[in-house]
């Protein structure tokens, strides 16, 4: 396949308001960064909510509607609604925006894991908001929770609303576990599987580990699915590159990534998908558009969505 779907995810529960002042928070940033990423290149903006005074994620669908409407109206890349949230909350509510708005794709986690975001207090000591410390430190004792349980009771939730989901893959394990579901018909085909590496608690970042996800991919559902991958942290061009070359799709955006390089921190979302597009196309491969990742992933069309 010669098309690439870029997807952005414009800024996540993962990065703090403190740890970069480009990290879109109110809900005109956001509605602006998506924008800004869709003309860049990305065909599928994944979105969550913030507080816009303290940054801190919101999963209240009254937190999503201050910035769905507003980007539809301003682009036609599909919007992905997250059922991750924040690692802190429970399926229960981190499904409630996608049942709310029937999206045309929701994420949605694939396995329990370890979810370690620690680490990064060694680089960024000065926070300016409470709940900033104690999201990363309480991250020591975390596990993100998505059970069997959780997971069927998500997609039943949103069995109606037609809504296609963007799988994550944080473990190997994972790909067996969404297995699992299409085994008993509660998933069908084509699986938009997005492959995470190098969160703290899942899978790593090496070469073999990429090749590895992708082997088992393609063992389990042969033609039935469409990999996409994102790399956590500074390993977010290189894990793209990799995809890119073994003809999958990718994921780029400040939810996973706040560095353009190395020491340099990305201004923007749009910058990050300009540059992973030149590493596509420089690949001989082109970037999909709105439509033809509709069309790829097969996808119910903006006009079913309720926002």
């Amino acid at each position: 396949m010669s098309k690439v779907i870029i997807t952005c995810a414009v800024t996540g529960a993962i990065h703090t308001p403190s740890m970069s002042p480009y990290l879109p928070v109110t809900p005109q940033e956001i509605i602006d960064a998506s924008v800004q990423a869709a003309e860049a290149g990305a065909a599928i903006i994944h979105l969550h909510a913030r507080d816009p005074v303290t940054g801190k994620p919101d999963q209240t669908p009254e937190a999503f509607a201050r910035f769905l409407p507003q980007i539809k109206a301003r682009t036609d890349a599909v919007l992905n609604l997250t059922s991750g949230g924040s690692p802190f909350m429970g399926i229960e509510e981190r499904i409630q925006p996608s049942m709310r708005f029937a999206p045309e794709v929701a994420s949605l986690n694939m396995g329990s894991i370890n979810f370690a975001l620690f680490p990064m207090l060694e680089r960024f000591t000065d926070l300016k908001h409470d709940w900033e410390r104690a999201h990363l430190e309480n991250s020591r004792d975390l596990i993100f929770r998505n059970t069997f349980k959780d997971i069927e009771f998500a997609l039943k939730a949103c069995a109606e609303n037609e809504t296609r989901f963007e799988f994550e893959c944080y473990d190997i394990g994972h790909l067996y576990n969404l297995a699992h579901f299409a085994d008993r018909g509660l998933v069908k085909p084509p699986f938009f599987v997005q492959s995470v590496f190098g969160i703290l608690g899942g899978i790593g970042v090496h070469p073999e580990d990429v090749a590895h996800m992708r082997r088992t991919a393609d063992r389990l559902f042969g033609h039935d699915y469409r990999w996409s991958v994102l790399g956590a942290g500074r390993h977010q061009m290189t894990i793209a590159a990799l995809s890119a070359g073994m003809g999958g799709n990718v994921r780029v955006g400040l939810e996973d990534s706040l560095w353009l390089g190395r020491g340099t921190l990305a201004q923007s979302n749009a910058q990050q998908v300009r540059q992973v597009r030149q590493i596509i196309e420089a690949l001989g491969r082109e970037v999909a558009t709105p439509a033809e990742a509709r069309e790829l992933l097969q996808l119910k069309g903006v006009d079913k969505v309720r926002f």
